[in-house]
């Protein structure tokens, strides 16, 4: 079966090799409605040829046998139409969706189980990346939890603090909503806005520490949002300031620096040609306010760490999308304070909408769903391309939500496509947070997570595993979404991969060759590891 799926995918497209289980049942469909046209037709011509070319006792015996077979073939090309004008309207987002991840999960579980017998930094990063992205928790042996105190009922939202009053202007409302006596640099740096690449840290260091309320201020006035919602500046001047006062300036990587990059990256998403008047203005917004506030109140730990170590948020979020519940909360809870209502002028319909919005996205930044997200979005992609003629169609919530959320976690997780110089101070941010949880599991008597070992980590090779497997099929997918937008990111994506690369200890170049990108080029399965899973 598995040559037969391939054989016809690559009749179709060539070298643009279908690889979603529910795009290939329509390819081959295709494929079977082709031939069987093809058939009539020759039937046809042979039947003329019959009718005009022999005596007429011969033509009057084949005649019926021959219109019998036209008559079926005519019956069977009905049949397959009908088919396909079902499976081409079907929304693929449900157990379509999941058939694309669990083969995915699959492929990508036997490349990591490569990776893992290759060295002991390599079991490392495939543990990382496992535990991470595919939701598979190792088994660990907890120690007893101290006991603590609980002066605060469960239903509050922890980690709210007083409003950050003191950081307001009292008079005019600064250009760029930050007090500095560097505007003008500030407004220079600025300009880069619109573009790929902007510098957040140099933003960071201009606006006295508020990055994310410079940018989120620039991003909606350059798209008239505040006036297309009636937003008072000094409301969302307030509202920002007490957002941005919630994320801790003492964590290395999950900061206000990243929020206000992931939202500037995500403004620059929702400008690609391919995706131009797709979104209304509210969907925009909600993707703007969805990625200001994704990871507000982050304690610079991960998911699994706040479950092993009984936390109070993991209890309250019962183990699920911990860290993403808490930050909607704290998100969605700081605009109940004193003038932060940003959404005050929306009507109930609106808020609702953008509400409901907001909370898809977010939950789906945790990295866990992220294997489920790509299956979604590699679905779409190939469902769109051969029943849409490559034209973006989104005609449903479903579709729409699910390219916003592809593009909220792709600005999440950009890092490996921007500049080198910007892309080796988010891995050096990020290394540090896994390096600060690492020495808390140590101190605890945890086991310690993978790639948060200061005294084992590869970092080169994290990263380079981590574009194989994770980065690079995303943004692959994405660029194929928005063909031909993407190209420059996706060759920015590769030429780091290299860098990275050829700093890997003690290993050639060229590791693995021109093939690198396993996960995407190996996906056809075998009968006998379908037959494997089954039995499993």
């Amino acid at each position: 079966n598995s040559s037969r799926t391939s054989s016809a995918a690559s009749d179709l497209h060539g070298e643009d090799m279908i690889v979603t289980p529910f795009a290939q049942v329509l390819a081959s469909l295709r494929t079977v409605r082709s031939n069987v046209a093809a058939l009539a037709h020759g039937a046809g011509s042979a039947t003329r040829q019959a009718l005009l070319g022999t005596p007429p006792q011969s033509s009057q015996q084949a005649a019926p046998a021959e219109e019998s077979g036209l008559q079926l073939a005519q019956e069977t090309l009905e049949e397959l139409d009908w088919c396909l004008e079902q499976l081409e309207t079907l929304q693929t987002r449900r157990s379509v969706g999941e058939m694309a991840s669990n083969k995915f999960k699959r492929m990508l579980n036997r490349e990591l189980t490569h990776l893992s017998e290759t060295s002991r930094s390599g079991n490392q990063v495939s543990e990382y990346i496992s535990q991470t992205f595919l939701d598979q928790q190792a088994e660990v042996e907890l120690p007893a939890p101290p006991t603590e105190d609980h002066p605060w009922p469960m239903a509050q939202i922890t980690g709210l603090r007083k409003s950050c009053h003191t950081s307001l202007p009292t008079a005019a409302i600064p250009r760029f909503g930050v007090q500095t006596d560097q505007e003008e640099q500030l407004a220079k740096e600025l300009e880069d806005t619109n573009k790929w690449g902007l510098d957040v840290f140099k933003v960071a260091e201009l606006s006295g520490n508020r990055p994310l309320t410079a940018v989120i201020f620039r991003v909606l006035q350059e798209r008239d949002l505040l006036k297309t919602f009636q937003i008072p500046a000094d409301t969302l001047l307030r509202y920002l300031l007490t957002l941005e006062g919630h994320y801790h300036s003492n964590v290395a990587y999950h900061n206000s620096i990243h929020a206000a990059d992931v939202v500037q990256s995500a403004h620059v998403l929702l400008g690609t040609p391919a995706l131009e008047a797709v979104f209304t203005d509210l969907e925009v917004l909600a993707a703007i306010f969805a990625c200001a506030i994704h990871d507000v109140d982050h304690p610079g730990v991960s998911n699994q760490f706040l479950i092993n170590t009984n936390s109070e948020l993991a209890l309250m979020y019962n183990d699920s999308s911990v860290l993403e519940n808490h930050h909607l909360a704290v998100g969605f809870k700081l605009l109940q304070g004193e003038n932060c209502d940003i959404f005050q002028n929306l009507s109930t319909k609106q808020k609702l909408s953008l509400r409901r919005m907001v909370i898809d996205m977010v939950l789906a930044t945790d990295m866990s769903k992220h294997m489920s997200l790509l299956a979604d979005l590699k679905t779409m992609v190939e469902t769109k391309k051969v029943t849409s003629l490559g034209v973006l169609l989104l005609d449903n919530y479903s579709d729409r939500i699910q390219v916003l959320q592809s593009l909220v976690h792709c600005a999440d997780l950009s890092n490996p496509a921007k500049p080198l110089p910007l892309y080796r101070q988010w891995t050096e941010r990020i290394m540090a947070e896994f390096f600060q949880q690492g020495d808390r599991e140590r101190e605890s008597g945890l086991d310690i997570s993978p790639m948060c070992d200061k005294h084992t980590a590869s970092v080169e090779k994290s990263q380079v595993g981590f574009i194989d497997y994770i980065a690079h099929p995303l943004w692959e997918t994405w660029a194929d979404l928005v063909h031909p937008d993407a190209q420059e990111l996706l060759d920015t994506l590769e030429d780091n991969r290299e860098w990275y690369q050829s700093r890997v200890p003690c290993s050639p170049p060229h590791a693995i060759g021109p093939d690198r990108f396993k996960f995407e080029l190996t996906l056809e399965e075998t009968e006998e590891e379908e037959e494997e899973d089954e039995r499993h």
